[in-house]
Order: C-alpha cells, then sequence, then structure tokens
C-alpha cells in the first residue's frame, strides 16, 4: 500500500495517520454495533441473539482465563476427529462447524455449497468454472454484508423505539419468505453462471 500511495502522489506520514483513524472509527463503529445488540436483543438468555462461533470460542477461552477444569479430552478428541477427517478427504473445518452451528444457519450453507457446486461443474472448462465459483463467492458475500447491515438497521429502529408489527397471517409470511428465498438462489445461480474467465 506505500508503493501504490507513492504512485498516486501520497506520502508514508499522511497513509498511517489515516490509518490511525480508520483503525479508531472502525473500533467504535464495531464497539457501539456490539452494544447496541447487546441491548436490544442480548447474547445469553431465551431469546438471546445467535452466536454460536463467539460462544464456542468463550468455552475454549473460559478455563484458561477465569480457572476451572479444562474439557482436554474434549479437545484431544476434535484433533483426532480433525486428524481423521483430513484422512479421508473431507474438509475438517466446514465439517466441524456444521456440528455446532444450529439448523437454521446450517439449511443456507448446505443451499449455497450445493450452488456453488452446480455452478462449478457445468462447463468443461475448468477457467469457466472457477470465474463462476468466483463470481458466486463475491455475490454471496454481498449478499451476506447486506444481510447483515439490515440486522444492524433493524437493531437500531428497535432502538429507536419502532417496532414493526406483521398481521399478515403466518402462512402467508412463510410462503412470501419462501418465495424470496427462491428467487434469490435464482438470481445467484443465473448471475454466477454469466461469468467468463479474465483475459491474461
Amino acid at each position: 500500500d506505500l508503493k501504490i500511495g507513492y504512485w498516486l502522489g501520497s506520502t508514508p506520514r499522511k497513509q498511517e495517520s489515516w490509518k490511525f483513524v480508520g483503525t479508531l472509527v472502525s473500533a467504535a463503529t464495531v464497539g457501539g454495533v456490539i452494544l447496541l445488540l447487546n441491548d436490544v436483543y442480548g447474547f445469553s438468555g431465551p431469546n438471546a441473539l445467535v452466536a454460536p462461533q463467539a460462544n464456542a470460542m468463550a468455552k475454549v477461552i473460559e478455563p484458561i482465563m477465569m480457572g476451572g477444569e479444562t474439557p482436554w479430552m474434549l479437545y484431544i478428541a476434535g484433533a483426532v476427529l480433525a486428524v481423521l477427517l483430513n484422512w479421508l478427504g473431507v474438509p475438517a473445518l466446514a465439517f466441524c462447524l456444521g456440528m455446532f452451528i444450529p439448523m437454521q444457519l446450517n439449511a443456507p450453507l448446505l443451499v449455497g455449497g450445493a450452488i456453488a457446486w452446480f455452478v462449478s461443474t457445468r462447463s468443461a472448462d475448468k477457467a469457466v468454472n472457477d470465474a463462476r465459483r468466483d463470481r458466486g463467492t463475491l455475490i454471496a458475500s454481498g449478499l451476506i454484508a447486506g444481510g447483515a447491515l439490515f440486522g444492524v438497521f433493524a437493531a437500531l429502529t428497535r432502538f429507536a423505539g419502532f417496532e414493526y408489527v406483521n398481521t399478515m397471517p403466518v402462512a402467508t409470511t412463510q410462503g412470501l419468505g419462501i418465495a424470496v428465498y427462491i428467487a434469490l438462489i435464482i438470481y445467484l445461480a443465473w448471475q454466477s453462471m454469466k461469468a467468463r474467465p479474465t483475459a491474461e
């Protein structure tokens, strides 16, 4: 980045100064969002915000930081399982994520994997398949980021006192949700299939 800054006529001092500003702004933003989500939804209790990865990491760090019994047998079992999965050619990370992530988060991951397989196996040309998979990954990343931003927006509106009450029947709401989900799947597959390999 310093080299590119030099090409653009910037100076290391100016770049480093703005890096510090960016770090402070992003840290304050993330901290504020966490406080907002905790105030609106909470991270523990019956209606808490689902954070399986954070909870899993907390369970690992808790015995070290707070004291108490460390579940060494579970760690060893996990390590042995990872070695076995690696030996069998199964991606250990994906398999283990599926073990502790709840079903409502696992199902979209499975659908996304099926779309990735579909778009990356339709052509005999490997470069075309790779380009389609990369484009699909980019679009899916945008959808994930958009979903996260809308979640923060929903928390902000709820914090401000605005609560949307759905008056439609449950069957109608679920039907609309499924229709939109199918439309997103079709859009993702269709846009991914339009990708072409870039010239070297």
